[in-house]
């Protein structure tokens, strides 16, 4: 069996290193551009520092360079990912076609390359083509069915990268135009407004209204996590958590829950996880969770009340009095807990002032007053104390290490035969043997800030070295840090084989191909693809535009999937009157939503 890799979501530096020390297999993260998270931006220097913490544990370091390309980014991106490929980055995840033709060229170092589900991998065909021209792995769109996922799996021997947590985009990744419609915002460009996350009304041309003022567009979050077993058996190595804009408290308490499942099963990384927590991702940010697009369903995807945390739902109301009323759960509240219920379709939210445990439940007095109901549900978006304990959570990922000494040497190994040693020969041989020992087993037991812990010391010598502990403890850290040299020496990132040209599925090409530069243009002619038509972020043209194709389908929520409708009949009306024309591709199961 193929080992299996948990990926993690990175901010920065310390949301990586704790990623890494709750058990993810790989980290993503963003570079200082290019980005599909643009405010989520890291310097050289931390990733360098990233990276040589990952590889001590044989945990890989993906960078993302997954925004399109202006013709005047080629440069800078070229230079960028020279830098990344000398600081030794596994892999960077891509979107623009214009990489590609660098890296076909031989313009870029021999890195990895993924593609992005930002580059629309909804076609078997065109992963496929991934395949021909030499990628390694392919991200799956997030609204990929298990069956399919057989299915690619069946037709590719590409590896398949899946999200498995985390927040849902509404519209296949790379084909959202809207945020850049309203304000000049571009998904493509790391820029996201997240116009999605608004309120809308629905409405046909006759002027009947289906919902008036709701989030029309926002869905729960994704958790696969009862169906891992289904993502490996379906081909899935790579198990993918959304997040990078998501604080360490939410990284660490995902990445261990995950870890945790997967545990069992063969991994790419080394280390022992030591956890202080146990991990519940419902305590954490979430909108509520689905599983639908995994079983090609959509029943349960969205939640029309809020685009806010939700959190866990604790129990309901069973009584109210004037200034506190009585919960009915078995959960333990806290002070300081943030709680909300769902009232008139609206998330309405208050802080625990004073929690009082009673048989059955608690008595809960809010820090405002709110106008609740009798039997309403209560949910906990704010877990005090569970984000108290994340925050101050110790869990680490330690190599396991013995300390060998001989009369005249102090040798370092892992259990990887790497090793490093230093000579004592310098040193008397010391009187008392028994003290000189318990000296030595206490100052090379001082491990706990560096990646190692201690398995052993081991005394292959009935005559020991007088040293002093001062002297010792210097020893001890030299022989560490010789050690991670000596693991890093050994890590070899793996070479991207050199590209070939093969036949793109499709001969012509227009906006939706998100071309803006002209090398990006160049490849997809090369693989017998004509682009006719640049993308709507260098032409600006949004006529006859779509500006997001979903899955999520309104016609089918409001009128039933066997209503029949003329064509841009219903239409989705924002906050300032704009009117979207609705269309509808049944066949797909897809909503589109054109420009106005």
């Amino acid at each position: 069996m193929q080992k299996l890799e948990l990926l993690a979501p990175a901010q920065n530096l310390s949301c990586a290193i704790s990623a890494i020390n709750s058990g993810a297999d790989a980290v993503y993260i963003g570079a200082d551009d290019f980005s599909a998270r643009k405010s989520a931006k890291n310097s050289l220097s931390d990733i360098e520092k990233i990276v040589n913490f990952a590889h001590l544990f044989n945990v890989k370091v993906y960078v993302t360079i997954n925004t399109i390309l202006n013709d005047s980014d080629i440069e800078k991106c070229t230079q960028l990912i020279k830098d990344l490929y000398e600081i030794k980055v596994d892999a960077l995840i891509i979107q623009d076609f214009a990489i590609l033709n660098l890296a076909l060229q031989n313009k870029i170092p021999p890195i990895l390359l993924h593609i992005s589900t930002q580059a629309d991998n909804r076609d078997i065909e065109k992963i496929k083509f991934f395949e021909n021209i030499g990628i390694k792995r392919v991200i799956l769109p997030r609204e990929t069915n298990l069956e399919d996922i057989k299915k690619i799996n069946k037709f590719s021997k590409i590896e398949l990268e899946h999200f498995i947590s985390g927040a849902l985009c509404v519209c296949y990744s790379g084909c959202c135009y809207l945020s850049y419609f309203i304000g000049k915002r571009s998904a493509n460009k790391g820029d996201c407004a997240q116009p999605c996350r608004k309120k809308y009304s629905l409405v046909d041309n006759k002027g009947k209204n289906f919902a008036k003022n709701k989030y029309l567009l926002s869905l729960k979050d994704n958790n696969l996590s009862n169906h891992l077993d289904k993502l490996i058996n379906a081909g899935v190595v790579s198990f993918k958590i959304e997040g990078r804009l998501k604080s360490e408290e939410y990284v660490k308490n995902q990445v261990l829950y995950f870890h945790n499942l997967l545990k069992n099963y063969p991994r790419i990384s080394k280390g022992e996880i030591t956890a202080d927590f146990s991990p519940d991702i419902s305590k954490t940010f979430n909108r509520g969770f689905c599983d639908d697009y995994l079983f090609n369903k959509k029943d349960n995807i969205y939640n029309f009340s809020t685009p806010k945390s939700i959190g866990e739902k604790l129990g309901a109301i069973d009584n109210l009095y004037n200034d506190y009323f009585i919960l009915k759960t078995d959960k333990t509240v806290s002070s300081q807990d943030g709680l909300c219920t769902i009232q008139d379709d609206e998330l309405k939210g208050f802080l625990v002032n004073k929690a009082i445990k009673i048989k059955g439940g608690y008595k809960i007095y809010p820090n405002k007053k709110v106008f609740l109901k009798k039997n309403s549900e209560i949910f906990r978006n704010l877990d005090f104390e569970f984000n108290k304990i994340l925050k101050n959570s110790k869990t680490k990922r330690k190599l396991n290490i013995n300390f060998i000494i001989t009369e005249n040497k102090i040798e370092i190994t892992d259990e990887f035969k790497n090793k490093s040693s230093v000579e004592l020969t310098d040193f008397e041989t010391a009187q008392n043997f028994d003290k000189m020992k318990q000296n030595y087993v206490k100052s090379l037991s001082k491990t706990s800030d560096s990646p190692f812990s201690v398995k052993n010391i081991i005394f292959k010598t009935e005559k020991i070295k007088f040293v002093p502990i001062s002297i010792l403890n210097d020893i001890r850290k030299t022989l560490i840090e010789n050690l991670k040299t000596e693991i890093l020496s050994k890590y070899k990132t793996k070479k991207q084989k050199p590209l070939k040209i093969a036949k793109f599925h499709k001969s012509i090409g227009d906006y939706t191909f998100n071309v803006t530069n002209q090398v990006s243009k160049e490849f997809y002619s090369l693989c017998g693809c004509e682009i006719k038509e640049y993308s709507v972020e260098k032409t600006n043209s949004f006529k006859d535009k779509h500006l997001m194709t979903t899955k999520h389908c309104l016609k089918k929520i409001f009128l039933g999937c066997d209503k029949k409708i003329e064509d841009k009949s219903l239409f989705l009306v924002d906050e300032k009157g704009v009117k979207y024309p609705l269309s509808f591709d049944c066949a797909s199961c897809n909503m589109i939503i054109n420009s106005p």
